[in-house]
This record gives C-alpha cells, structure tokens and sequence, in this order.
C-alpha cells in the first residue's frame, strides 16, 4: 500500500473535504463533457438569477396572442414596446419571459427538494449501514416497502391527495428519493465501517454520530456527488410531468412543465409553444446528466 493510500485512510476525512472539493471543481476542467455540463447548469443558473432583469415582459402580462417568435410588439399604454423573441402563448404571454423566470422555479424547487431529500436518506443509510442488526432491516423493508411503487404513480398518489403546491411537490420527491438515496449510503458505510480510521475513532471513544458524520461520510461524498447531480436531472423531468399532467405549481405561475401542457393541443399549427418549453427543460436535464459524467470520469482518474 503506498504513502498516499495510507494517509488517505488514517487522516480524519472532515480535515481535508474542503481542499478536496476546490481541486474537485479545478479538475473539472479537464474534461470536457463536465464543462459542457456545468455550462448548461451555469447559463440556467445565471438566468434564473437575472430574471427580473433580463426578461422582455411580465411573465403573465397578457400581450398579443399566437404570436410567432421575432414578431414585434407595439407596446401600450402599460407595457413598453419590443420583440416576442419566441413568440406569445394561446393567451399572449410572452414564452421566452416565461421560459426565464420558470427557470427559477425548477432551479429553486429541484436542488431543495434533492438536498432534504438527501438529509434524510443519508440519516437513514448511516444509522442503517452504521449500527445494522434491527435497525438496518427495519429501514431497509421500509425503503423496499416505498421503492415498490411505480415512482410516478407514487407522485401523482401524493399530489392528488394533498393538493398542488411547491411545498407538497418538495414533499412528495422527499417521501419517493430518500429510499434510494438510503439503499446507496447503505452500501458505502457497509464498506466503510471497516476501515482503519473508524477504528481509531472508535478507539479514542468518539461517540457514534462523531464517526458517521466526520469519519465515513465524507469518504462517501465521490458517490453522492455524483449521484445528486443524477438526481437533480430526474428530479428537474418530474416538477415538468408534474406540471404537464397538471399536478405543478397552481396557475399562472410560469412552470415550463405546465406550458407544455397548456398548448400541447395546438402543437401542430403553433410548435413553438410547446418547442421551447421542451428544449428548456432537456437542456438543463442534459447538464445536470453530463456534469454528473464528468465528475465521474475525474474520480476515476483521482
């Protein structure tokens, strides 16, 4: 065993997470399907941010209906001239306005739902993984018992009973991811808990929450980051089914998902309603998916 591989295992992993991670990002570099991805990631990030700045209209300003994209708008004596870069809605709302400021409901509502829900799946891998014995198999039925259900059947179940909102939709990704988050952290502290540095920490008596949270989750982390940016693009395709089949956000809150939906009826004569909304929403699942790629191809070289 070398040096490096010895000193890897015997130094507390909490001692160095944060230099680990700024050389994770400053590899990134190095390949290119991972700046491709977090270019994706950053442009909606940026968007999101800018929204009020860099959209042409309100969101839900009601302006010219069936508009092509390019056409120009006169302006009133409430709205200000300018262009319908991608053309208007069925209603005369201006989709690119929207297209931008739903980008702040899926960026804001995914990685919120993805991040509780890795609290509580990594809770329950840790003490399941950790301790094993009654714990684990009584966590572990439980996660099988949710992971049964046909994962959309299960969303619509949940928001057909509570009611469309974010805070429900939150929920629901919550009560349907954190199993299989679990099941993953399961298996790495099963791997983990064995190793010299959990046993050293068990030997200074460091108390058991100690070990799982500083000693064997950030040797975890390479696994989970790569993981949640998998997660963020499926959790970013089930808030647009979500709003698709009407279970999202309540109208007329810009939802990429909902304007699918909206004007799926008239995709043959006016494409463009339902084409960009598309684009947005692959565009960004691409990102997360090929940022994940290439965090996974830099572990590998690590």
């Amino acid at each position: 065993m070398s040096d490096a591989t010895t000193r890897d295992e015997t130094i507390p992993a909490g001692s160095g997470a944060l230099l680990r991670a700024l050389r994770a990002i400053a590899l990134l570099r190095e390949s290119w399907i991972g700046m491709i991805g977090a270019a994706l990631v950053l442009f909606w990030m940026v968007t999101a941010i800018l929204a009020p700045v860099i959209a042409p209209f309100e969101p839900n300003a009601t302006l010219m209906p069936f508009q092509k994209p390019g056409a120009v708008f006169p302006g009133n004596a409430d709205v200000a001239a300018g262009t319908f870069l991608l053309g208007t809605d069925h209603i005369g709302r201006d989709i690119a306005s929207r297209l931008i400021w739903g980008s702040r409901t899926v960026l804001v509502h995914a990685p919120f739902a993805t991040v509780c829900a890795y609290l509580v799946g990594i809770l329950m891998g840790l003490a399941a993984g950790y301790y094993r014995g009654w714990v684990d198999d009584l966590l572990s039925r439980l996660a099988d018992i949710i992971l049964s259900f046909p994962v959309l059947v299960l969303y619509v179940i949940i928001i057909a009973h509570f009611g469309a909102s974010a805070a429900n939709i939150v929920f629901a990704i919550i009560f349907a991811s954190s199993p299989g988050i679990m099941r993953i952290v399961r298996g790495l502290v099963l791997d983990l808990r064995n190793r010299d540095y959990v046993a050293a920490a068990q030997t200074r008596g460091e108390p058991a929450w100690w070990i799982m949270v500083v000693e064997i989750l950030p040797n975890a982390r390479g696994p989970l980051i790569v993981d949640a940016c998998l997660r963020l693009g499926y959790v970013t395709i089930t808030i647009g089914v979500l709003g698709f089949l009407g279970l999202g956000l309540p109208p007329p809150d810009p939802d990429w998902g909902g304007m699918i939906n909206e004007t799926r009826s008239m995709a043959l004569a006016f494409p463009h309603m339902v084409v960009f909304p598309c684009i947005a929403i692959s565009s960004l699942i691409l990102g997360f998916n090929l940022l994940a790629d290439g965090l996974r191809e830099i572990s590998l070289r690590d």
